[in-house]
């Protein structure tokens, strides 16, 4: 099979729906061998089924499921080329002062313990190599301080200070870190526009392009982009994804008043 990823092995997190799924799509038409890291079942393999991959059951929050699944792509496939850490267990809407420990502590577990398992376990494997990816997928919410979504924000700004220490650390290794912050109909997404309906309308108007965009047609392209060779002198680097939302911010200001 001939492809930008013609048999790399690529194991992504959240790939059940979303942005992981559109990456998982994408990668697979470019030739690579896909690992689905899911915690649905029901999604995560409808998407293995569909893109002729692996499926893994994969809590993130759990140490060793994240370690198991990495070592599931090595043993099915014989090695590990590109890890895709996307997995967000959910959060809610509501105030600094409204947060608990248990949703702090959950948010740190998903998105920024999860990334930071699945890419020790995955490096002696690519530094064996002598090559390999990593591509975090981070969030405007963390770098523009959106309102009511403190874990989130934290453990993504998290993420990109541990993309950017790797990077550095692991550069003479021949393995690339970066991160996208993207602007994205994702899972996540869709499950607010759920209970707040507003903000499907409210963030398109908001966006300099006028729209959010598509995991598939938009977030994923980039993603191929550093998951390939020609990414191999680009490290340590955000990129956003997002429509041009990051250049002056978005003013985002939801009512929080009475949300828990």
């Amino acid at each position: 099979m001939t492809g930008q990823l013609a048999g790399k092995v690529a194991l992504i997190t959240g790939a059940g729906a979303g942005i992981g799924e559109g990456i998982a799509r994408r990668f697979a038409e470019e030739g690579a061998k896909i690992v689905v890291a899911e915690r649905d079942s029901g999604s995560g393999r409808d998407v293995a089924t569909a893109v002729g991959g692996l499926f893994v059951e994969v809590d993130v929050s759990v140490r060793d499921q994240v370690e198991g699944a990495v070592a599931q792509a090595v043993s099915e496939y014989g090695s590990i080329d590109v890890v895709v850490n996307n997995a967000w267990g959910g959060g809610s809407m509501s105030r600094v002062e409204n947060k608990t420990d248990k949703q702090l502590s959950d948010g740190i577990a998903v998105a920024y313990y999860g990334p930071f398992w699945a890419m020790r376990a995955a490096l002696p494997h690519m530094r064996a190599r002598g090559w390999g990816r990593v591509i975090n997928i981070c969030s405007l919410n963390g770098v523009n301080a959106h309102m009511g979504t403190l874990e989130y924000n934290a453990a993504k700004e998290a993420l990109r200070a541990l993309t950017r220490t790797a990077a550095r650390e692991w550069a003479p290794f021949g393995v690339t870190v970066n991160a996208i912050c993207p602007a994205a109909k994702s899972a996540a997404f869709m499950r607010a526009l759920g209970d707040n309906p507003d903000i499907a309308a409210f963030a398109d108007a908001m966006n300099p392009m006028g729209r959010i965009g598509d995991p598939y047609l938009d977030i994923a392209p980039v993603a191929l982009f550093l998951a390939g060779e020609g990414c191999r002198y680009l490290t340590g680097n955000t990129l956003f994804v997002d429509g041009g939302s990051h250049i002056n911010g978005v003013a985002w200001t939801p009512d929080l008043d009475g949300a828990s």
